[in-house]
């Protein structure tokens, strides 16, 4: 497995193989089995100006005040402030809606159950057309919720690392163009909520931003209401990058959950 100039690795990805009602994946630990497909995976930073109504994604600069993102206290207090405005700023939406976050480390001896995870591994969609709208209604008044469900809204993931650059498990996003509504499986099963499981297709175009810093974002839609051609999910999965050296240090990263609403 050789890296070219520009970046592109040759990798594997874990997706789903049979019906997501079946017994929990050991290795995964995500409904239904997987099983590792090959898969290049490209430099982002190479393509010119991805967006998140195209590709599904954009990379985006931004200097967090969070001294401690192991906090979840100070996370809530300053960095979700921190991504609204960034929200409104990047996307032009009149409302944002920061609902969860999850920080997450390849450090075993950091993992700690639901406050500290391990990367996920398997490729997902966090959003369906039946868990985006729950949502929602979760995370606004009953009023507000319906009149905002009438217009368009979009879930986004906003990821970023928290000590950089990452070079140990980068996160692996697919073209949302390249994505055919058959690959896409919904199911709750062990979960929080429905998500999307995504069955492999060789048509999937992959794509990662190496060496990403503490001081980049990537955005990710989850979720789009519009139904008119622009990206609408995005999947993607954390990978083991066959040249990470082995010295490297563990991926830190800081993943939070947001609600736009445009008027």
């Amino acid at each position: 497995m050789n890296r070219a100039e520009n970046d592109t690795v040759e990798a594997s990805l874990h997706y789903l193989v049979d019906r997501p009602q079946s017994a929990l994946d050991d290795a995964t630990r995500w409904p239904g089995r997987s099983a590792s497909r090959a898969v290049t995976i490209a430099d982002a930073r190479e393509l010119a100006d991805p967006s998140l109504d195209r590709e599904g994604f954009r990379l985006v600069g931004h200097e967090s005040a969070v001294a401690n993102f192991y906090d979840a206290a100070e996370v809530r207090r300053s960095y979700y402030p921190e991504l609204i405005e960034l929200m409104k700023r990047t996307t032009g939406a009149s409302k944002v809606v920061i609902f969860a976050h999850d920080v997450r480390s390849s450090d075993k001896s950091k993992q700690n159950g639901d406050t500290i995870r391990e990367p996920v591994s398997s490729v997902h969609n966090d959003y369906t057309p039946r868990s985006a709208p729950q949502m929602v209604r979760e995370n606004l008044p009953e009023d507000e919720a319906e009149q905002r469900l009438a217009r368009r809204y979009v879930e986004i993931n906003i990821w970023k690392p928290i000590r950089g650059p990452v070079l140990t498990r980068p996160l692996a996003i697919c073209d949302a163009r390249s994505i055919a509504p058959e690959d896409l499986v919904p199911t709750d099963r062990y979960l929080k909520h429905e998500v999307y499981m995504v069955r492999h297709n060789r048509a999937h175009r992959w794509f990662y931003f190496p060496r990403m810093l503490a001081s980049e974002t990537l955005l990710i839609k989850g979720y789009d209401s519009m139904e008119d051609g622009r990206a609408r999910f995005t999947a993607h999965a954390s990978f083991k990058d066959p040249h990470t050296p082995p010295d490297a240090p563990p991926r830190e990263s800081i993943e939070a959950r947001a609600l736009l609403f445009f008027d």
